[in-house]
């Protein structure tokens, strides 16, 4: 099932000593679109058991955001509250890329967590930079495979999970099985560093495979077992630490690896599903969220405990055109755009939340959030002040998932970003996008990966930007910038206005 967030109450410590907080299970999937999830998509061809139970057993969100359409920004946003492209960075990390992202003075959420007495966990792809450097001492900033092979790997990483909120962490560094570095890091070390170069010729090749980059390999690391590493571990934690420590709660990140490409499932997922590889990827990906929480159950916590699940994006490109045409599977479904996209289908994702006894089973939520707003929501419900220089574009969902909001919009403004730092706002139905084209993929070069027959042609080509009704026309086909000169103006001007003020949540 989904990301687990304990819930016994949401009385915070201060109040009531004697009574525990809730323990908080993170479950982030990676390029895992609106359409791949049964429970969201009746048309898709992958069973997703465990999503549609978690979402039968909790709440589904149908208007909630990644805060970018790719992963490093996001996964900033969510571990910080904070929108990233107000730190100036552009793309994503590779390879040994860093340094982190995060600053060391900036509050996170698991130190938020862990200032509350929280044990706090992260398992998985982290990819918001992490410092390296070769044998002279000198900082490395090759994100390739010069960078990887020039890395002193006795050294530790000074900025490191483990030194941005996490009492423990195992993971890699960027994408897992793309990103040049193929090994783990545990803790602020790579113990068993690459030794060699990358042999794809023993890999699987389809059309979800070319996406794995010829980088450094430890002789550890297998490339189909990524997923299930990260699964052991974070089961590892949850025993070891309820046997412990039981009445201490836990915060537990997990940050998969799929189902970003390359597609390898495990040999025990290959040949699941009747939709090719990338089809039996996105059911191990269901099969992990099971596994999770049927420890929650096994070890008789998941009555205390919140599970979030999300994705950290939309669907990449080349995963979504060869299962339309192959499979009939549209994991971008019913929304126009894909990754990187400023458009719906590049940042509109599954959000699923269980919390026994407070959040109503199989309720279903229409209200606008994004992903940074589990840090002013988890901040509410464990009783934590957040200063005004944190969580800056954090709100507090709280009483949306205790059913307690009514339909007023907790969120009046929603940003968004791209790779490119493009920027979108949204204000209940309207969406303006204050640029041209899709902010990310080229829709006008035909060797693209075969964009240009997904192009739509702009109805007011003139017009600066962009502006779309999404209640008349979800499918964001008709821009009608220029028909309501009143509309941008407003939006326009709150955008530049949030820029200016380096938020967008009120201050406390």
């Amino acid at each position: 099932m989904l990301l687990a967030i304990t819930a016994t109450s949401v009385t915070p410590l201060h109040a009531q000593q004697k009574q525990r907080l809730p323990n908080i299970l993170f479950i982030l999937a990676d390029d895992l679109g609106y359409g791949d999830v049964a429970c969201y998509n009746p048309t898709s061809k992958i069973p997703t058991p465990h999503l549609d139970q978690l979402a039968a057993e909790g709440m589904r969100f149908t208007d909630a955001h990644s805060p970018s359409t790719v992963c490093t920004p996001t996964r900033y946003s969510i571990l910080t509250g904070r929108m990233a492209f107000r730190t100036g960075m552009r793309s994503v990390f590779a390879g040994v890329g860093g340094p982190c992202l995060i600053d060391e003075s900036r509050l996170t959420l698991p130190q938020m967590l862990r200032d509350k007495g929280y044990a706090t966990a992260c398992f998985g792809k982290w990819h918001i930079g992490m410092s390296f450097f070769d044998k002279e001492g000198e900082l490395i900033t090759n994100r390739g495979l010069k960078g990887v092979q020039a890395v002193d790997y006795s050294g530790s990483i000074p900025d490191s999970p483990i030194h941005r909120g996490f009492d423990q962490f195992f993971g890699t560094v960027s994408c897992p099985t793309t990103d040049w570095l193929y090994a783990y890091v545990d803790g602020d070390r790579i113990p068993n560093p690459p030794t060699k170069l990358l042999d794809k010729s023993n890999l699987p090749t389809h059309p979800y495979s070319h996406d794995c980059r010829r980088g450094m390999v430890a002789d550890d690391f297998d490339l189909e077992r990524v997923d299930l590493v990260f699964l052991e571990k974070s089961v590892n934690f949850l025993e070891a630490h309820v046997e412990a420590k039981p009445q201490q709660p836990f915060f537990l990140y997990h940050s998969m690896q799929a189902v970003h490409l390359p597609s390898f499932p495990a040999k025990e997922f290959q040949g699941k599903t009747k939709s090719g590889p990338h089809g039996d990827f996105l059911f191990e990906m269901d099969y992990v969220v099971g596994e999770l929480l049927a420890t929650l159950d096994r070890l008789d916590v998941a009555d205390n405990t919140i599970v979030i699940f999300a994705s950290d994006n939309g669907p990449e490109v080349p995963t979504v055109l060869n299962m339309r045409k192959t499979h009939a599977h549209d994991g971008a479904r019913p929304w126009r755009g894909v990754k990187r996209d400023q458009w719906e289908g590049g940042h509109r994702t599954p959000f699923l939340v269980r919390w026994p006894g407070k959040v109503k089973a199989g309720s279903t939520s229409e209200q606008l959030t994004s992903l940074t707003d589990v840090m002013a929501t988890c901040a509410e419900i464990v009783g934590a002040q957040l200063p005004n220089d944190a969580a800056e574009d954090s709100f507090n969902m709280l009483p949306v998932l205790l059913g307690t909001a009514g339909e007023k919009p907790v969120r009046e403004f929603m940003l968004q970003q791209t790779i490119s730092l493009a920027l979108s706002i949204r204000r209940g139905n309207w969406k303006y996008l204050d640029h041209k084209g899709s902010g990310g993929n080229n829709y006008d070069k035909p060797g693209d990966w075969g964009m240009s027959p997904y192009k739509i042609e702009d109805t007011d080509p003139d017009a600066p930007g962009q502006l779309y009704d999404l209640d008349n026309d979800p499918g964001e086909t008709k821009n009608i910038y220029s028909q309501h000169p009143e509309i941008v103006k407003e939006l326009k001007e709150q955008l530049e206005s949030f820029k200016r003020d380096g938020r967008s949540a009120p201050k406390t």
